[in-house]
């Protein structure tokens, strides 16, 4: 590994990150609340200490494979410790552990909190714990691959390992103009959501701060009751519609602004929607018949909730604990599903899970026939390589895997096992809230330093798809 150029575009990022913080510095010497102090220190501390590495650290060579991994891994993790102080810095968090928790549960886009009391605290912060998951929504080594030139040469090292899903789509030959283009439709559909939140009936603030965590499927809220302090049919729908449009693929989105057919030709896409109706099918009819909802308040309520965990967004409108045990199970499972590959959604993405029911279902076919060369398809004529198809069952034996012993760690620290199992699982799949002592209306403040270190990890494990950060486990990674 060339360790002089993964610290040199470590300290881009870090850069970039301290540039990122005027925006919310801006925010707090307009509302005037005392944190603007802290983020303007925090601002020169992160951008100063990155330009004196990145100066120190200047290399002529083009980044490599393993290279990239180094970058995105370590950039992640030094983002989530700057980051973190504003938090420190405001006051607004006391412990370095909660900070970069927070910090770590915000640039992976998880959502998971460790604040008590989040309507206490300043504006700023508030909007800067916000604007992180927007950042981290489409991935901030792919904006950085828009924005800044240093980063251009060896960047689809970046990209492969930074772009979620299988198979990175790349829409033009030019890494950085695919990534350029990507935050346009990011940006684009941000707007039209404020816009409509706004007309709704929020105010500015929160019509920004939940556009941000809407579009990067993070579900941070500036409120202690999440989106249920909204008591509007408007607004639930109409993020309930940006979270599904968060979950699909970005660049398919780019695809169908010139024909918007391209959805209904996607095989992933049609599961993904055909999952969604269906499960809401599912919740809405039970809401209905067991617990006594009126149809109205069903659908939304169940529509929305579905949503909002499939895609990993992690908001909510109702106490899902308080429902049938089927329900929750069945929310459980839409956690290990997830939303499409190219989105800013976590978990395992549905691809991958077609995949490996197309390979299940081609191996018996195999069995029956031995000499059936087709292979596994996704749709007409759009055969999937070996290599994606081996990178898929590996990626689901590892996730399986890591699920398992994180669990039983959990568990090992006296965590019940649904806890556990729950914790472990939303924090791996980004998704934020959880089942049982981590549920909608609960935190992650009662955890101790040992648990919120773990679950931090798996953030970041789940946030860069397992094999970007375990390849650095790897001895061959580091030997020259």
């Amino acid at each position: 590994m060339n360790y002089r150029a993964v610290l040199n575009a470590v300290s881009a990022l870090i850069v970039f990150v301290g540039i990122a913080m005027l925006v919310p510095f801006g925010v707090a010497l307009g509302y005037r609340e005392g944190d603007a102090v802290a983020l303007g220190v925090s601002a020169v501390l992160t951008a100063g200490f990155g330009l004196l590495v990145f100066f120190l650290t200047r290399h002529p060579r083009e980044l490599r494979v393993k290279d990239g991994f180094g970058v995105v891994c370590l950039g992640w993790t030094a983002m989530a410790v700057f980051g973190a102080l504003p938090f420190l810095l405001s006051g607004s968090v006391v412990h370095f552990t909660d900070a970069v928790f927070e910090t770590m549960s915000g640039f992976t886009t998880t959502g998971a909190t460790i604040l008590v009391d989040i309507e206490a605290v300043p504006r700023g912060v508030l909007f800067w714990r916000s604007f992180i998951q927007w950042i981290g929504g489409m991935g901030i080594i792919v904006l950085s691959l828009a924005i800044l030139p240093m980063l251009g040469v060896g960047g689809m090292q970046l990209y492969r390992a930074e772009a979620p899903g299988p198979s990175p789509d790349k829409l033009t030959p030019r890494i950085r103009q695919t990534a350029a283009y990507l935050w346009v439709v990011y940006a684009v559909i941000s707007l039209a959501e404020a816009v409509a939140l706004r007309f709704a009936g929020m105010d500015w603030f929160d019509a920004v701060c939940h556009t941000f965590t809407t579009m990067a499927t993070g579900g941070f809220s500036p409120r202690n009751a999440s989106v249920a302090a909204y008591d509007s049919a408007a607004v639930h729908w109409i993020m309930t519609f940006f979270m599904v449009l968060a979950g699909s693929n970005f660049a398919l989105h780019y695809r169908a602004w010139r024909s918007p057919r391209a959805y209904f030709f996607d095989l992933e896409w049609r599961t993904y929607a055909v999952i969604l109706l269906v499960a809401t099918a599912i919740v809405g009819g039970v809401l209905v018949i067991r617990h006594g909802y009126e149809i109205e308040w069903a659908i939304r309520s169940a529509a929305f909730q579905v949503a909002s965990i499939m895609t990993t967004t992690g908001y909510a409108t109702d106490d899902y604990e308080l429902w049938a045990p089927g329900l929750r199970y069945l929310l459980l499972v839409l956690m290990f599903i997830g939303g499409c590959a190219g989105s800013t959604a976590g978990s395992v993405k549905v691809v991958r899970h077609v995949i490996l029911a197309k390979a299940g279902i081609h191996e018996i076919e195999v069995a029956v026939n031995p000499r059936l060369v087709r292979g596994v398809q996704l749709g007409r004529g759009r055969r999937v390589d070996t290599e994606i198809v081996r990178n898929v069952m590996g990626f689901a034996v590892l996730y399986v895997g890591i699920l398992g012993v994180s669990t039983g760690m959990l568990s090992g620290l006296g965590f019940d096992l649904e806890t556990a199992l729950s914790a472990a699982t939303t924090c791996l799949a980004n998704v934020g809230p959880g089942l049982a002592n981590v549920g909608p209306t609960d935190n992650f403040a009662w955890m101790g330093a040992s648990a919120k270190w773990l679950l931090t990890g798996l953030m970041l494990v789940g946030r860069l798809e397992i094999y970007t950060v375990l390849a650095l486990l790897l001895p061959s990674t580091w030997k020259r």
